[in-house]
C-alpha cells in the first residue's frame, strides 16, 4: 500500500512539483527571515561578546542596553574594587566620537577606551600589529571591516584603499595613528569600531565632568558572580550585570522598545500562511483528483486507518523534501551573505523550529484530504 501511495503522489508530476515548490518557499522564507533576526539580536550585543574576561559589568542603573551610555565618576572604580569577593576591576569607556578622514569626510565610530596598564576589555583577534602597541603615541587599533569600507581612503579616481598600519586620521580634532587591525564581532549599526587606552580616549572625547562608561570586574575563585552582582549593587548603588544578564537586558530592550520583531513575524507568519495555503490547496486538489482510486481501494476492504496512513505518508515524503531545499536554499543564502552586511545566524535550535512549522503545514494538508477520504463512499467508484 505505501507503493501504491507513492505511486499515486509521484504519477501527478504538475502537481508533486507545486506541492514540493510551496512547501520548500515557506521552509525557505520561515528560516531564512528567522536566521536574519536572530543575526541581528546577535548584534545588539556583540561588543559582549568580545569581551569575554571581566564575569561583571558595572554601570548607572539606568542603562537600558550596551549601547545607552550615561556616563560615571572614576572614583566608582575604588568603591566597586573595595567590594568583597571582587579580585580585580577597571574602567572603561565607550562612545560615539566623529573620525575626519585624509579626505576631509566624517564618520561617527565607536570609540573603546581600555584601561592602561592592563588593557582588559581589548578585540578578541588580532590581525596585524599587537595589542600592546596601544602604548604608543596617539595609538589606536581599528576593526577590519572598517578598515576597507567606512574608513577606507577614497583615490582621486573613486577607489577604496584600506587604511593600514602607520595611516592617521583625526578624532574630536586629536591626531589618531593606526597601529594595528582587530577582529570584531559586527554591531548592530555596523559602525566602525576603534580601541585605545581609556586615558587617551578620554582626550579625545568632549569633555565632560564624567566620563567612564564602564567598571569591568572579574570575580575572585570560587565567588558566585550572582550574588558578588547583588553585593555590588547594595555596596556602590550602582546596576551590575554578568555578560549573560546584561546580553538578556540589550536584546530585551530591542524586542520592546523596536518593531524588529513585529517586521519579521509577520514575514514568518505569511510564510507560514503561503505554506498552508499552496500547499495545502494543492494537496487537497491532488487527493480529489485521486478520489476514484482511494474509493477503489476502499472498495476493495481497504480500511479507513490504512487509507490515512497513505495520505500520512504522501505528507511526509513532499514534506520532507520541500523542508530539505527550502532549508539548504537557506543555508546557501547565509553562506553567500557572509563577506556582506546581512546579519545572518543559524543555530541547529532554528531547524528544529523551522521543521516544526513545515510538519504542521503538512498536517494541516493531510487533515483537509483525510476528512473527504473518511467521508468516502466506496460506491462512487462505479457510478458513470
Amino acid at each position: 500500500m505505501n507503493f501504491i501511495a507513492l505511486k499515486m503522489l509521484i504519477g501527478d508530476r504538475a502537481k508533486y512539483l507545486g506541492i514540493i515548490m510551496g512547501l520548500m518557499f515557506a521552509s525557505l522564507l520561515i528560516t531564512q527571515q528567522s536566521a536574519i533576526f536572530l543575526g541581528l539580536m546577535t548584534r545588539t550585543f556583540g561588543f559582549l561578546t568580545d569581551t569575554t574576561l571581566p564575569d561583571i559589568w558595572v554601570m548607572d542603573p539606568k542603562v537600558q542596553y550596551i549601547d545607552d551610555l550615561k556616563p560615571l565618576k572614576e572614583t566608582e572604580v575604588l568603591r566597586v574594587r573595595s567590594v568583597e569577593g571582587v579580585a580585580w576591576a577597571v574602567p572603561m569607556y565607550k562612545g560615539l566620537l566623529k573620525a575626519r578622514l585624509p579626505n576631509g569626510t566624517f564618520q561617527t565610530c565607536n570609540v573603546v577606551g581600555l584601561d592602561d596598564e592592563t588593557l582588559i576589555g581589548g578585540p578578541p583577534q588580532m590581525l596585524q600589529g599587537q595589542l600592546s602597541d596601544l602604548r604608543r603615541s596617539d595609538a589606536i587599533i581599528v576593526d577590519s571591516f572598517s578598515v576597507k569600507d567606512r574608513l577606507a581612503r577614497v583615490m582621486p579616481d573613486g577607489r577604496r584603499e584600506p587604511l593600514k598600519i602607520g595611516d592617521t586620521m583625526e578624532l574630536n580634532d586629536h591626531r589618531a595613528v593606526v597601529v594595528g587591525v582587530c577582529k570584531v564581532t559586527r554591531t548592530f549599526q555596523s559602525q566602525p569600531v576603534i580601541y585605545t587606552t581609556y586615558s587617551r580616549a578620554t582626550i579625545f572625547a568632549p569633555r565632560e565632568r564624567k566620563l567612564m562608561t564602564f567598571v569591568l570586574v572579574k570575580a575572585k575563585p570560587g565567588q558566585d558572580t550572582h550574588i558578588l552582582c547583588h553585593r555590588i549593587r547594595q555596596v556602590t548603588g550602582l546596576a551590575a550585570y554578568t555578560r549573560d544578564e546584561f546580553k538578556k537586558l540589550t536584546v530585551r530592550y530591542f524586542m520592546k522598545y523596536t518593531g524588529i520583531p513585529i517586521n519579521f513575524g509577520v514575514t514568518v507568519v505569511l510564510g507560514f500562511i503561503v505554506g498552508v495555503a499552496i500547499a495545502g490547496q494543492t494537496f487537497y486538489n491532488f487527493t480529489l483528483d485521486n478520489i476514484r482510486y482511494f474509493g477503489t481501494l476502499k472498495a476493495m476492504g481497504a480500511s479507513d486507518v490504512t487509507l490515512l496512513r497513505m495520505i500520512l505518508l504522501q505528507a511526509a515524503m513532499v514534506g520532507s523534501i520541500g523542508y530539505g531545499l527550502g532549508v539548504g536554499a537557506a543555508s546557501v543564502f547565509g553562506t553567500l551573505s557572509g563577506s556582506t552586511e546581512l546579519s545572518f545566524r543559524f543555530p541547529w535550535q532554528l531547524l528544529s523550529a523551522s521543521a516544526t512549522a513545515v510538519t504542521l503545514i503538512c498536517a494541516a494538508s493531510a487533515v483537509l484530504s483525510m476528512w473527504k477520504v473518511i467521508r468516502l463512499e466506496p460506491a462512487i467508484v462505479f457510478k458513470s
